[in-house]
């Protein structure tokens, strides 16, 4: 058992859980994930390691329950413990110094895009962060990203920031050459990713964090095959990081609704 140091609430079911892992809090590296189950009947779940203190052996995840698993997960409180805590897993972030570098989250993907910012930032890049969400309490993460650079919010109601989607600041920074970045992190939805990537010329490095449905994390079930560059690829261990203009995002948002059926079955969810 791996034991749960803290548990607090970010926005409306989405919770960041500390725990104990000293093995994997010595050896993670930015842009890699832990695959989670709270107990031996639960789903195992694959989650970035948001952040890790070697020194106090303990990791940082966010979570969105959205499921019987999620939901196991975030209601585990502080002082219990989680079944498995398998990790690290995937390849590290590539980092260069770029120059100017443009991180584009949406919802929950602040999580994962906090890790990249702070490497970006600390490989000595310029780092300005996007960040989305419906509204106001589903922006999470602005003040911990203020820490690497400029952070630019937006909300879909206008509640906090301005009003509209990421790609629309996105769009003008590109549009002023004084602003136009050298490098973009993307890391949300998958229609969110794609979005970006349309509108980004492809001669500036654009690298997205993908998810697709994740079994065991060793490349050994094929769930997370998607294809990149014309080529078949697992995301859990070639990835989960690829260069967004090669990835076929049809075909993974189609692989992405394959078992929404089943989903809304289990979580007692009307479908229609």
């Amino acid at each position: 058992m791996f034991e749960v140091v803290s548990n607090e609430v970010l926005a409306p079911k989405v919770h960041r859980l500390v725990l104990k892992v000293p093995r994997v809090a010595k050896t993670r590296q930015p842009g890699q994930f832990v695959i989670v189950r709270a107990n031996d009947q639960s789903e195992r779940i694959p989650l970035t390691i948001a952040d890790a203190d070697a020194k106090s052996g303990t990791i940082t995840i966010i979570v969105q329950a959205i499921g019987p698993g999620t939901e196991e997960i975030v209601n585990t409180a502080a002082g219990q413990g989680l079944r498995d805590v398998a990790g690290p897993l995937g390849h590290p972030t590539h980092l260069e110094k770029w120059g100017k570098v443009v991180c584009v989250g949406g919802g929950v993907g602040t999580a994962v895009l906090y890790p990249l910012a702070a490497a970006a930032a600390k490989a000595g890049n310029e780092v300005t962060t996007i960040i989305g969400g419906r509204s106001e309490p589903f922006v999470i993460l602005r003040n911990e990203l203020a820490a690497f650079g400029e952070v630019l919010v937006t909300t879909e109601d206008g509640s906090l920031g301005t009003k509209g989607f990421v790609t629309a600041i996105l769009q003008e920074l590109l549009d002023d050459p004084a602003r136009r970045p050298d490098a973009i992190f993307a890391v949300g939805p998958v229609p969110m990713m794609a979005a970006v990537v349309k509108i980004v010329p492809e001669e500036i490095p654009t690298l997205v964090s993908l998810n697709p449905i994740m079994v065991d994390g060793t490349g050994m079930c094929g769930g997370c095959r998607v294809t990149v560059g014309g080529e078949v690829k697992f995301a859990c261990v070639d990835g989960p990081e690829f260069d967004g203009h090669a990835v076929d995002f049809k075909e993974l948002m189609n692989r992405q609704a394959t078992y929404t059926d089943n989903q809304h079955c289990r979580i007692g969810l009307d479908k229609k």
